[in-house]
């Protein structure tokens, strides 16, 4: 489908007609990048998004107490609190 860029400003813009609103399902917000000389309208991703996925993915915390051993200094040693 070939569509005219309109001015907006000191801009230019895109009419995206409903149907490929709705086909992509965009909502108030797309994201843009341009791959390869292209440029790529997708709709928005929220913040985030795919992390609880990825930490599941990362396993088991079973072993995380080793990243928190750090040296000490004489004030860890002798003056901080937990």
């Amino acid at each position: 489908m070939k569509v005219a860029l309109v001015r907006v400003g000191n801009s230019r813009g895109i009419r995206i007609p409903k149907p490929i609103i709705e086909q992509c399902r965009f909502e108030d917000a797309v994201e843009l990048r341009v791959e390869n000389d292209h440029l790529v309208i997708a709709p928005a991703r929220l913040p985030r998004a795919g992390w609880e996925e990825a930490f599941r993915a990362a396993g088991s915390s079973a072993h995380d107490e080793l990243l928190l051993d750090t040296p000490s200094n004489q004030f860890d040693r002798e003056e901080w609190q937990w």
